[in-house]
């Protein structure tokens, strides 16, 4: 195997510690990008369900999409043509007897060299602007440093939306936090002024709707000023219909514009930019313009290096949503918490105190941790995909998600079960999530015969879904997760509820023509499942999927008293994991025996999505001999839950080495790929899938590409192993790509935007710290290893500090919300305190013990 660059990882350690543990006056900062890696950074701003606003990494608010649609380089404009405005903030300065200045409080624009006729479409492209930017960050933390030598003044932007492990509520919410600090950086008295100017859009979402007799009002509340955005025209009933405002709670002279002049040309800025010049101040408008301006100006003095800090929040309440195809309306649920987006402002805006200290701890506490730092933040960043228009909750209550997001739509509908699978980010945060995820799967998805629909219809209704297929890994990947849910919330009442179809979901697999139609453990019908094609014949992918499922029902089975399903469970797990090794493990890793069907008589209906690709005697678009990229997907996922190796543990070990030997390229440079590139150049990555053997004619589709949800699944299975290099190595390639210069580090794309598979990096956390917990026994482990290191269980998280070595080391469980009982603490592969009777444990209240060895 080629490595590239490859450091001994304690000096990487060192020099990550250098790159990355910074550590800010207030926030956390995880990572910094200077001026070479700000072009392509946006993170995503808002709660969970609730849409986003992002913050550039040059301090501008882009991407507005907050109407039940992805809208990536969407920015509503007033005006016409290429003189659009689109919203921006801006700072006015004045020393005595001299005359005022403003900028856009806004970095550098990329540079980029238009030509013809509309020059440069960078948004707000001609206004003055800083000089000088530097973005630091720890999600959901966003800061942008400006400064400029010829400028008096520096600033930070800074935004951030509340977001709390196991407080779904106040992760929930439908603002976007934006914090300007104001340093006078002269030896002079300045007076300044802030000022946020935002066109009303509503009923455009970037691709659909017009927006037609908009109004801007000027509101005041308790101590809550702004600029309230309404329409009185746009159809009620539309997806772009709703309310957004700003607003601030700072203290100063306020002024502000319900619209601006109108005018030809660029005479509405022109006419903007001199009256705020002028004395900071603004003069209101009027115009009869359907998209009118909104600004809202913040007027105050700032002493010789004196720093002032100024709030403003953007809110918004948009309650229509249509389902998967654009049709009907199932709403969305966080409209149902507020009367409309002012109301969301005069709730949350008096409680941000206590919601952004709650985020700030566990922030600080994951970011100080002794977590590999890459881990750290591919772990973080990716969680800003469940906050896109990836993931939302109807107002009927449940979640949904797409697999991953176009620039102006949805991509793969459905909360596609063999996609959503990947993920661990949900579970170990929120569990009321994952479980609700879960009991639509079985509640609604199901079929009478116990076959899961892989895609779900929206709105929901029993007895399955139209898509009317089943997926082989989808299936059997619900049912780990299902065990997974219970696990982490201790819930019996949540196992008893659905655990006759998860049990009928598991002998689905043993019907006539099915998975597995003669009952030995083996997987070998027609098994559709993530690569979008149907395997023939026994594989590793489905085959650890598959026993992963046996183990997870042999385990619900015998907790409920079902003796004999649990055994008939373990019986088939113990043949098919026995006969794996046997018949598919080549001596470095596992292959696929395709076995031809002959005929579609011989396979079940709703096995198989496209019939006229089967060619009964050379099926097309096998694995084969072919190295696949995440083929121990499913003891990945046994690792995760804690349920075994569900195979002779050193295949698992070589399989690992084999997949970096085979399927690990240097550079891609001369890499022939026939599908997507999601990484090219001189990029070092981990391929789909690798032949040094044969290779069959027409492989799986995808089998030259590269997809980090895959590599991210690849590197948990290495350091569940303990092959921490070749894991971090792995990661870190993958962060490498999205370094804010070539792609954006909140952004991991596979089929669209924000994939949802790539949200298996928070799998990395839990495989390095060897974090496992069950509310059901009331039971902790981690690793043994002295340091400090976060856990979150999807209800609570906190820290446990590790010291002392030898015979016995003394822990210290901190617990950051919420409280929780324990039988038992393990360190692994050191020892374990059973306490005499359930130990309480409770927020901001330490409990040290001890442990001996053995």
């Amino acid at each position: 195997m080629k490595l590239k660059s490859i450091i001994t990882f304690c000096s990487l350690f060192t020099l990550s510690q250098l790159l990355y543990g910074q550590q800010s006056e207030n926030w956390p900062v995880l990572k910094t990008y200077d001026r070479e890696h700000l072009d392509r950074i946006a993170m995503p701003i808002g709660g969970i369900g609730t849409g986003t606003v992002s913050l550039t990494g040059r301090g501008a608010i882009e991407d507005w999409e907050i109407m039940s649609r992805p809208a990536k380089g969407y920015n509503p404009q007033m005006g016409l043509g290429v003189l659009k405005r689109a919203p921006f903030f801006a700072i006015y300065f004045k020393e005595e007897n001299k005359a005022g200045q403003a900028l856009a409080m806004e970095g550098p624009i990329p540079v980029r060299y238009d030509e013809g006729y509309y020059g440069s479409t960078a948004a707000n492209h001609g206004l003055p602007r800083f000089d000088e930017a530097i973005f630091e960050t720890a999600y959901p933390f966003g800061r942008v440093n400006l400064k400029d030598e010829e400028v008096p003044v520096a600033v930070s932007v800074e935004a951030f939306n509340p977001l709390i492990p196991g407080n779904v509520d106040d992760s929930s919410l439908p603002i976007a936090i934006l914090t300007y600090k104001v340093k006078n950086v002269s030896n002079k008295p300045l007076t300044i002024s802030l000022v946020g100017n935002i066109p009303n859009f509503i009923g455009e979402d970037g691709v659909e709707g017009k927006a037609k007799s908009n109004r801007n009002i000027y509101r005041e509340e308790d101590g809550i000023r702004g600029i309230h955005f309404v329409s009185d025209s746009v159809d009620q009933k539309s997806m772009q219909w709703g309310t957004f405002s700003l607003t601030t709670d700072a203290e100063g002279e306020f002024s502000y514009r319900t619209d601006w002049k109108p005018g030809e040309w660029g005479n509405s800025t022109v006419e903007f930019w001199d009256d705020f010049t002028d004395d900071g101040m603004l003069g209101d408008r009027t115009s009869n313009s359907d998209r009118p301006m909104g600004s809202l100006a913040l007027k105050t003095t700032l002493e010789a290096n004196e720093e002032k800090t100024f709030r403003f929040y953007l809110t918004w309440h948009f309650p229509n949503r249509p389902n998967w195809t654009n049709k009907g309306n199932v709403g969305n649920y966080y409209t149902t918490r507020f009367e409309d987006s002012w109301d969301v402002a005069r709730q949350v805006i008096p409680r941000l105190p206590e919601l952004e200290q709650q985020t700030t701890s566990f922030v600080n506490a994951f970011v100080n941790s002794d977590i590999p730092q890459v881990v750290k933040e591919a772990a973080l960043f990716n969680l800003a995909h469940l906050r896109t228009q990836l993931f939302f909750k109807t107002k009927f209550g449940y979640y949904h998600g797409w697999e991953g997001t176009r620039d102006d739509r949805g991509s793969g509908t459905g909360t596609c079960t063999h996609v959503w699978n990947y993920e661990q980010t949900v579970p170990f945060l929120f569990g009321e999530v994952a479980k609700n995820m879960r009991e639509v799967e079985f509640g609604y998805a199901l079929d009478d015969r116990g076959m899961m629909n892989y895609r779900i219809d929206l709105p929901l209704a029993t007895k399955g879904t139209s898509f009317k297929l089943g997926a082989a890994d989808g299936q059997t990947g619900s049912i780990m997760q299902y065990y997974r849910e219970w696990q982490l919330s201790g819930d019996d009442d949540f196992l008893k509820q659905n655990w006759g179809k998860v049990k009928r979901a598991l002998e689905f697999c043993w019907i006539k023509n099915g998975w597995d139609p003669d009952k030995d453990g083996i997987m070998e019908g027609a098994q559709h499942n993530t690569m979008d094609v149907e395997y023939y014949g026994p594989n590793p992918q489905m085959g650890f999927w598959y026993l992963g499922a046996l183990r997870a029902c042999e385990e619900m089975s015998r907790y409920l008293g079902d003796e004999s399903f649990a055994n008939t469970c373990r019986s088939l797990y113990e043949s098919g994991s026995a006969w794996m090794d046997e018949n598919l493990f080549n001596g470095e890793y596992y292959i696929q025996q395709i076995v031809p069907p002959m005929s579609l008589d011989s396979i079940a209906d709703g096995l198989i999505r496209v019939k006229r690709r089967l060619v009964p005697d050379d099926p097309q678009y096998q694995l084969g001999e072919g190295v696949l990229v995440d083929q121990l997907v499913g003891q990945v996922m046994a690792h995760i839950l804690d349920l075994g190796y569900l195979a002779e543990e050193s295949h698992i070990a070589k399989t690992n080495e084999a997949i970096l030997k085979y399927n690990y390229r240097e550079s891609l440079t001369k890499h022939p790929n026939f599908m997507r590139s999601y990484a090219y150049g001189d990029e070092s990555a981990l391929l789909m899938a690798a032949y040094p053997k044969e290779r069959p004619k027409q492989p799986f589709p995808y089998f030259t590409e590269v997809m980090t949800g895959f590599e991210h699944t690849a590197a948990v299975g290495m350091l569940y192993e303990d092959q921490t290099e070749a894991g971090l190595k792995t990661i870190s390639d993958i962060r490498d790509r999205y370094d804010g210069h070539k792609r954006n580090p909140f952004n991991e794309a596979e089929y669209g935007n924000h994939y949802a598979r790539s949200m298996m990096a928070w799998g990395a956390v839990l495989a390095t710290t060897k974090f496992h917990y069950s509310a059901v026994d009331k039971s902790m482990s981690i690793t043994s290893e002295p340091g400090t290191y976060f856990w979150s269980n999807g209800y609570q998280f906190g820290t446990v500090k590790i010291a002392g070595k030898d015979s016995k080391k003394e822990v210290t469980l901190s617990l950051l919300n919420g409280k929780m009982n324990l039988k038992s603490f393990e360190l692994d592969g050191f020892g374990t305190v059973r306490f005499k009777k359930a130990k309480a444990f409770n927020q901001d209240e330490p409990v040290t013990f001890t442990i001996k060895k053995g």
